[in-house]
């Protein structure tokens, strides 16, 4: 059976299985929990190198039917851990009782959107190993200072170490994207709630960056009632702060609230 990727999947399948193999080699080394899910595994390229270290302790879950009427006749032991929906629209909790680790070759058109997700479950994701655009990758393991350094930048590390692994040519997939690709890791740190209120620090991350060439004594304007606007942490741009000068920022908005 032939499976044809879909642009409007933002589908690119890895070929190359000796990247497949790098992968999977450094994810099954270091995963801190047994239960894995593949996102978008297409035509099994990860999938298959996955089967022989997790087996039954594996998940997948992709949208294209074509896709999943491949994988099911191609890996019939995955049986109900092949997962026909949207991973965006999944609810974690109800899938798994403990812990799940994350690996997958990201759909391009969503790959953002699949972060802020493992956020939302930051409390089950213990650990993250992706395929996604290169920029995309520099963007999320920036640091201040930095042109790509942003929303994500900052609300992912509060929570997680982030480092790209390595980094992979257009002609390893098909179709061949016409960008470079990156592998990233994400180990979560042991931070289970940030000293403020976890709410305020994501408004106030996501309010600075959509303002970003602005001061944030201007672009939090409707955060402030009695905070001294002279603070120093105001009188900077959102990208000169790290993530512990957002947390600070967060806990001194909250209790001018």
């Amino acid at each position: 059976m032939t499976v044809k990727p879909k642009r409007h999947f933002g589908q690119h399948f890895l070929w190359d299985k000796n990247i497949a193999r790098k992968i999977v080699n450094y994810f099954k080394n270091e995963t801190p929990v047994s239960e894995v899910l593949e996102i978008g595994p297409g035509k099994g390229v990860l999938t298959d190198l996955l089967m022989e270290y997790f087996h039954q302790r594996l998940y997948a879950v992709e949208i294209d039917e074509e896709s999943v009427s491949y994988l099911s006749k191609e890996y019939p032991d995955l049986d109900k851990h092949l997962i026909e929906r949207d991973f965006l629209k999944m609810d974690l909790d109800k899938y798994f009782k403990e812990d799940v680790s994350i690996i997958g070759n990201f759909p391009y058109n969503i790959s953002s959107q699949i972060f802020f997700k493992i956020l939302e479950y930051r409390h089950k994701i213990p650990f993250v190993v992706g395929m996604l655009q290169k920029e995309v990758a520099e963007r999320i393991a920036a640091s201040p200072e930095r042109k790509t350094y942003g929303i994500l930048s900052v609300l992912l590390q509060a929570y997680y170490k982030v480092e790209i692994l390595f980094h992979v040519g257009p002609k390893s997939f098909v179709p061949p994207p016409r960008i470079n690709s990156s592998v990233v890791c994400l180990k979560r740190n042991n931070i289970k709630a940030l000293d403020c209120d976890e709410g305020m620090f994501f408004r106030i991350v996501k309010q600075g960056f959509n303002q970003r060439r602005k001061i944030l004594r201007n672009s939090l304007k409707s955060f402030l009632l009695n905070l001294e606007s002279e603070n120093v942490l105001l009188q900077k741009r959102p990208e000169q702060l790290s993530v512990d000068d957002f947390v600070e920022l967060a806990r001194l908005l909250s209790r001018d609230q």
